[in-house]
Formats: structure tokens, sequence, C-alpha cells
């Protein structure tokens, strides 16, 4: 569910009009606006209208799962194992021959391998078959243009690349994954593709290259008024600044994350 359907049946469950919702916190323009997800509040508003409605921020998620199939209930099972990292039931859920079976259409198909790939990735050491199955995501597309999905099965194989210290083509892939990305229509998940891409750079011990792209991602994602990956961002910034030895920089990093994490809750690793 989007964050403007979201708050929209919030307010509707509550019997209050967006004029009584919207007063004293922004315009009842902007707050239509927001319900119908043409903009996207910044996190000052965001929080003083879940306090409004009373709905809590663990509720909201901004960035929006793709499908692999029309079942809503299979697609929402995928989504809660996805989001909750259960890497290893999301591998089983999704080679079940019943999911497998309910996936019928193209786009389905490449958003299906793509989870099988980014699943594969966290449990399998070889990364062999999630090398495959990214690859498969990436290049089953029929348009001209990178679609959003396709810039994240490549940047998510260029991750792989990189844990296997395949330097040259780990940046390739991040090269084309973040080829006009400002171009594209903005989509929060395209956030991702930024803290990815400063991910491939760690894994490959160029921790300035690193540092640039989480710097250019967070300039990317609060220009867009989001928050949807800032905490791993500057948790990831905190841990190159430890890496290096900067620890007045990592401490900084790690207070923005923490702040963060509180405010919206949103998962950060321990490790990488």
């Amino acid at each position: 569910m989007s964050l403007g359907t979201t708050l929209k049946q919030a307010r509707r469950q509550l019997g209050r009009s967006q004029k009584a919702i919207a007063t004293g916190l922004c315009a009842q323009s902007m707050l239509s606006a927001i319900e119908n997800d043409h903009y996207t509040p910044n996190a000052k508003l965001l929080l003083a209208l879940c306090r409004r409605l009373d709905i809590s921020l663990e509720a909201i998620s901004l960035a929006d799962d793709f499908t692999i199939s029309n079942s809503d209930s299979l697609n929402t099972q995928m989504q809660q194992l996805c989001n909750q990292h259960r890497y290893q039931d999301l591998q089983q859920f999704l080679t079940d021959p019943a999911t497998l079976a309910m996936v019928t259409t193209a786009q389905q198909t490449q958003a299906y391998y793509y989870y099988l790939g980014v699943a594969q990735l966290h449990v399998d050491s070889q990364l062999t078959a999630a090398t495959q199955n990214l690859t498969f995501a990436m290049t089953m597309t029929e348009s001209r243009h990178l679609t959003l999905l396709t810039r994240l099965a490549m940047a998510s194989l260029a991750t792989v690349a990189a844990k296997q210290h395949h330097q040259r083509r780990a940046n390739q892939l991040i090269d084309q994954a973040l080829a006009n990305i400002d171009q594209s229509s903005y989509e929060e998940n395209l956030n991702i593709i930024f803290y990815l891409a400063a991910l491939t750079a760690y894994f490959l011990s160029d921790d300035q290259l690193a540092a640039n792209r989480l710097q250019a991602g967070i300039t990317f994602i609060t220009a867009h008024n989001s928050h949807y990956m800032l905490a791993n961002s500057y948790r990831l910034l905190a841990e190159l600044a430890t890496r290096t030895g900067h620890a007045d920089e990592a401490t900084t990093a790690t207070h923005k994350q923490q702040f963060l994490t509180d405010l919206f809750h949103e998962k950060v690793p321990k490790a990488f």
C-alpha cells in the first residue's frame, strides 16, 4: 500500500475531512496531493500527519514493492518476507512450485527473478544462483529504456561482482544502473541504486568512492523530499569513517542514522 493510500484510509476511518486534518499542518491541496501520491511530505510533516491520524510510522513504507503475480495475498506474503529480511524463508517461498505457477506476465517474471536473486544473495555464499537469477532479471525487459527494476537488478548484480572481486564488471554495472537516473520519473526505490552503488565500492575497498556515492545519494533523496534509505546511507557512512579512522565523522553519521531509525523505523544492517 502506498503512503498516500495509507494516510487516506486512516483519515477516512476517523471520519475526518482533509480540511480538518490539514489545518495547522499544511494546505488542504497539499494533503490531497499527498493522499493521491502526487507529493511526498518531508519528515517533519509526515510525522505530524501520522500523529494527527493516530497511526504508527511502522505502518508507513514509502518504497513500493514489485508484484510477482495477480494474487494480492501471494504478493503480500512475498513482500512481508522481503521487508522482514527473512531471506531463507523468501527463497523457499519463491521456489515453491505453487508460487511459481502464479507468475504469468513478463513483468512479473522479471520481478520474480529479481527477488529470488536477492534472496539467494543473502543465503548462498557461492553466489552462483544469485548471479544467474539477477542476470535473468536484468535482461528480461522489452523496454528500450532502463526501467527501475532493471536498474535494481544491475546494481544488485554489481554487489555480487564486487564480492567476487570483479572490479571492472562491478563498476560497469553501477555506471549502467546510474546512467541518466536524474532524468527518470522519480520513484523511491531509485534511492536504493545509490546505496547499492556505494556498497559495491565498499566491497571493493574503494572507501572514497563509496563515500562520494553515498553523499550523492543523500542529496538525491533529500531533493525529492524522501527519507527512504537515509538511515542505511548514514549507517554505511559511519562504517566507512570507522574503517578509515575518522572517529568524529563516524560518531556524527551514527547519530544521524539513529535519529532516522528512531523516527522512521528503517531497518539497518549490523554488519555488511
